[in-house]
């Protein structure tokens, strides 16, 4: 049996025809407090979906009440403000899966099944403390790694991070350490491209007095800093060789020594690793130790490029631009509609970081709180060849932004179909329905015209006039 809980009368109508259509059975509660009802009865489901949030109780206390009478039944919260907190908080909770809204029914049923066939094997109840959400996304990829992030919460196991500059690989280090066992311990980061090839060796495990030139006093590594917490090593592809095998070492046996030192010292840290290069080339091309890199591949997580998550770019920007405003102390700047196309739109080849530095900019350089699309800076001018604005490709990357998940599968046949009927139906009405025009006008053989006619039903009387 499966139970549905959501205040919203058509989720649940919805999901209940869905299960019926796959033979599974079902029950729906309006609220938390009718399904506790129901388990305090003495009544279990074989799995329970869930909503996060609804009036009285919330899908999380429903998710700590059945998980203490039932600690092996599977939950499914379903959610539509799917920000890293929930996803951590429901993982913390002991649910089986997050499943963000709008869902796809069949991944919901498929979802539904898993839950009936393996269970939760037992997951631990552990509430994650309220914290202040710094990772913000809707879009898929997005959500993906804060499942991760979720399942993550109760081990130490090590994670590579990969992903392009500017994507936030730190703030997503930081939440694993945050939301994981070590969060009471430090959180230590080091980029390892940034320190220089004969100091970075010092900066790792550090040094005895008078190991080298300059050495006056013994100085603590960062693997010592970071004892019983985490260590963040960020480009990790750019480090030296030597120290590769340095690093292979301690991750192998446990223990290292500082430069110029004879005693093994206890490596206590999580390692968390991160870089935006190929490894799995790098290793190819003899750059980057094969052993290594198995040792730091455990948990592979990518996180996104902004383009491929251009849903995310309005809160993105409202959350940024909040940000600057705090700390100018002035009151926040909004962008237009018009204005937000055009950032949705936009390649970003410096991702979330270059929106944040735009946010910032606009904070100071705009003139008022509403940014116009002359505002943004020259090189976000949205311009195509003769210099004027590139206007229908801005709405058209919005309308496949919008559709993008809700059409998967029938994003191509849909768009060229679309855009196929209205380029030929107003190369036809500028010619008053003779295709011979049109097909020139178009640049296109007669026959195609003829043909594409057909295929798109755009058959009528008036286009069927003859030149």
């Amino acid at each position: 049996m499966v139970w549905i809980v959501d205040d919203d009368r058509s989720i649940r109508w919805v999901l209940e025809k869905a299960l019926a259509r796959a033979q599974l059975p079902c029950r729906c509660f309006a609220s938390a407090e009718e399904a506790m009802a129901e388990l305090a009865r003495g009544e279990m489901p074989g799995v329970l979906l869930s909503d996060i949030r609804m009036p009285g109780s919330s899908g999380l206390e429903l998710l700590r009440v059945a998980k203490a009478r039932h600690p092996d039944l599977p939950i499914i919260i379903m959610t539509a403000y799917s920000d890293l907190d929930s996803a951590v908080a429901a993982f913390q909770g002991g649910a089986f899966e997050y499943l963000p809204k709008p869902f796809d029914v069949d991944q919901a049923i498929s979802l539904a099944r898993r839950g009936l066939q393996r269970g939760n094997n037992g997951a631990t109840t552990h509430h994650a403390a309220p914290l202040e959400t710094e990772i913000l996304g809707q879009a898929a990829a997005m959500q993906e790694v804060f499942r991760a992030i979720g399942r993550l919460s109760q081990s130490d196991a090590t994670v590579l991070i990969n992903g392009e500059s500017g994507t936030g690989k730190e703030l997503v280090a930081r939440a694993l350490h945050r939301h994981g066992p070590r969060s009471a311990g430090p959180f230590i980061a080091l980029n390892t491209a940034a320190i220089p090839r004969d100091l970075l060796e010092s900066e790792l495990f550090g040094h005895e007095r008078h190991a080298f030139t300059g050495a006056q006093s013994t100085r603590r590594g960062r693997f010592e800093e970071a004892a019983g917490g985490t260590l963040f090593l960020d480009e990790i592809g750019d480090m030296p060789n030597d120290l590769q095998t340095r690093l292979l070492r301690v991750l192998s046996d446990g223990q290292y020594y500082r430069v110029g030192g004879e005693q093994a010292l206890r490596a206590e840290a999580r390692i968390i690793a991160a870089t935006h290069q190929d490894l799995e080339q790098r290793v190819q091309d003899g750059l980057f130790r094969e052993d290594l890199y198995h040792r730091l591949n455990v948990i592979r997580l990518r996180l996104p490029p902004l383009r491929e998550r251009r849903e995310d770019i309005p809160a993105l920007a409202r959350h940024f631009l909040a940000g600057s405003a705090r700390q100018l102390g002035c009151p926040p700047k909004h962008l237009t509609e018009e204005c937000l196309a055009v950032l949705q739109a936009a390649p970003w080849p410096g991702n979330v970081r270059q929106l944040e530095n735009l946010c910032q900019w606009l904070t100071i350089m705009a003139p008022g709180t509403r940014i116009e699309i002359g505002d943004l800076p020259p090189e976000m001018q949205p311009v195509a060849r003769g210099g004027t604005h590139a206007e229908w490709q801005i709405l058209l990357a919005r309308a496949i932004d919008d559709r993008v998940m809700r059409a998967r599968g029938r994003l191509w046949g849909d768009f060229s179909r679309g855009f196929e009927t209205t380029l030929i139906a107003r190369a036809l009405a500028v010619t008053g329905g003779r295709r011979n025009e049109a097909a020139q006008l178009l640049g296109i053989g007669r026959n195609t015209l003829t043909r594409k006619i057909q295929e798109l039903g755009l058959e009528t009387t008036q286009l069927n006039k003859e030149s």
